[in-house]
């Protein structure tokens, strides 16, 4: 391709609302041009590296069997209702009208649609297993869409859905999408783990997130890095401490703590470490409130509570912690408390603790299990922290963040009942199906990738992914008619070869070519001026590379295939 054939439109300077790098960077490079709050335009740039992202899930869902297909970006309300979702999704979904005041969503997932296909055309046991996929457009509305393709509200997404006699049959499945996954992302050139993560809305028994590990990424991801262990800090087991609780050495006394409500201010007024004072959480059960006990320098992790206590987290009211404990939220203790109380399996290690009085004001010193209130019921309150043993016992946690860019769930047959989506089999009875769903955030990718790969000057795309695998950079082609001629002659070898090369045939400074060509993340790029030419060499120089080197000649033609072809 010849830039003066193609169109480049690049910025110095990102628009000041850009917060990512890969947001300012896509700007700044030409991939993407804002139409409105989380709605960008593909340009023929960015395009190229999104279609390349595509070519390649594409390529490795054939691979497992999976059939692609099409189905409609707008869904009637009608399959939403039958799932009970119409409701319950939330706002994030787009509804619309028809202009026979019909309902219909712009459809932001398609369990139901398939499911729908699944029952209609699905008829026996012989039919089964399938799995089927597409790559298409999906709307969400995002109530602060931000971070350019990170988080916009209308993105490409490729989304699967397997169909089964039994759980045998999908788990087979949902392991050769697990591997189908690992395989994309290793091709694409990602840093990635795969870890083992909650189901949240979607539902089903079983998932796996991937991320691409990045510092701006937004989730946390527990792992170990003596084994393969790895799960999203929302589901990572924060195990129990491996030495027993001490015997009390202290009595136990109320203590002043006026106007200190935290747990820093408590800790500083008292001059402890926060790992000696157990804080009392107060949240409303099925039944009513529940006390939850957590050390002081532990967070709540939310997902495993709302499991625990079967319903999603909400905090009690200040009317209902007056009535409950008789103070406000910075003095409760777990003394006294006629409710049931919930220790995190940190807690119960703990001896000679302090915590809230139940009175304002106040707390108590000394405090110990067995001694002074009865032994709580433990569970796994809490979010794993750097240095906890890890879950299969091979050594300790490390943290890193991630950027989620695929999903794979075992749905089991949540939707298929709903929808009485059933197979005959070989009896002729009715059966339920079990499903299987697979997602990936293929424009995502796009975002996740230059987030991980990128310097001061620019992207630096992996080769899978970026616009051109090599960039010529010919000094002085509209003036120098052996640069040109050189140029172009192996500018057409290397397309001939079937190498996607980029000629910048522009009449442009030097410096303005090498800045574009950086910016837009091309892995190699040769220089071809009227004074190497006199030395009989070509300048080569990959993305990464800190310095240019020079190349005969009559080698570079060679040295580039041999390079390309890697």
């Amino acid at each position: 391709m010849r830039v003066s054939q193609f169109f480049i439109s690049t910025l110095k300077e990102a628009p000041a609302e850009a917060e990512l790098v890969s947001h300012r960077l896509m700007l700044r490079a030409g991939f993407i041009k804002r139409l409105g709050s989380g709605l960008y335009t593909w340009m023929p740039l960015g395009l190229r590296v999104l279609r390349k992202v595509e070519a390649i899930v594409r390529e490795e869902m054939n691979q497992v069997g999976a059939l692609e297909l099409l189905m409609p970006a707008v869904q009637p309300a009608e399959l939403w209702q039958e799932t009970g979702r119409w409701d319950v999704f939330g706002p994030q979904m787009l509804k619309i009208k028809d202009r026979h005041q019909r309902d219909f969503c712009f459809g932001p997932t398609h369990e139901e649609v398939i499911t729908d296909i699944a029952r209609r055309e699905i008829k026996s046991y012989r039919q089964l297993p399938l799995n089927f996929y597409q790559i298409q457009t999906k709307f969400r509305d995002e109530i602060r869409p931000r971070f350019g393709v990170m988080r916009a509200r209308e993105f490409m997404m490729k989304d699967a859905y397997s169909f089964h006699t039994d759980f045998t049959s999908l788990t087979e499945t949902y392991q050769a999408m697990y591997e189908a996954y690992s395989r994309i992302f290793t091709r694409l050139g990602l840093q990635f783990r795969a870890v083992a993560a909650d189901t949240g809305a979607i539902g089903g028994s079983g998932s796996h997130e991937f991320h691409v590990l990045a510092d701006s990424g937004e989730d946390a991801i527990a792992y170990c890095p003596d084994s393969d262990y790895a799960a999203n800090v929302e589901l990572a087991e924060a195990m129990a401490p491996a030495t027993h609780r001490a015997a009390p050495t202290q009595t136990m006394d109320k203590v002043a703590t006026p106007g200190q409500h935290s747990i820093e201010d408590v800790t500083t007024f008292l001059k402890i470490a926060p790992a000696h004072m157990v804080k009392t959480l107060i949240v409303d059960g099925l039944d009513g409130p529940v006390a939850l006990l957590l050390r002081g320098d532990h967070q709540l992790n939310e997902v495993k509570a709302a499991k625990i206590i079967g319903r999603e987290i909400r905090f009690t009211s200040d009317t209902g912690l007056r009535d409950v404990a008789g103070c406000s939220a910075g003095s409760i203790g777990p003394i006294g408390l006629s409710i049931p109380v919930i220790a995190d399996r940190a807690v119960a290690a703990m001896a000679d603790f302090v915590c809230g009085a139940n009175a304002d004001g106040f707390h108590l010193t000394g405090v110990n299990f067995g001694r002074d209130l009865p032994e709580p019921t433990l569970a796994d309150l809490r979010n794993a922290v750097e240095g906890d043993p890890s879950p299969d016992g091979k050594g300790t946690l490390a943290l890193c963040r991630g950027i989620e860019v695929g999903h794979i769930f075992q749905l089991r047959s949540k939707y298929a009942e709903a929808m009485n989506c059933t197979y005959l089999d070989e009896t002729g009875q009715a059966q339920v199906m079990e499903m299987g769903c697979y997602g990936i955030g293929v424009s995502r990718i796009v975002g996740a990738a230059i987030e991980q790969n990128n310097d001061a000057r620019g992207m630096i795309l992996p080769e899978s992914m970026a616009p051109f695998l090599l960039a010529i950079v010919p000094v002085g082609y509209q003036k120098s008619e052996v640069v040109r001629e050189t140029a172009d002659k192996l500018y057409t070898q290397l397309v001939q070869a079937g190498f996607d090369v980029l000629i910048d045939d522009r009449n442009e400074r030097p410096g303005v070519m090498f800045a574009d060509m950086e910016l837009i993340g091309i892995p190699h790029r040769v220089v071809i001026g009227e004074r190497g030419l006199k030395d009989g060499v070509i300048e080569y120089q990959g993305r990464r590379d800190d310095a240019a080197r020079t190349v005969p000649m009559t080698e570079i033609n060679e040295f580039l295939t041999q390079l390309l072809a890697k």
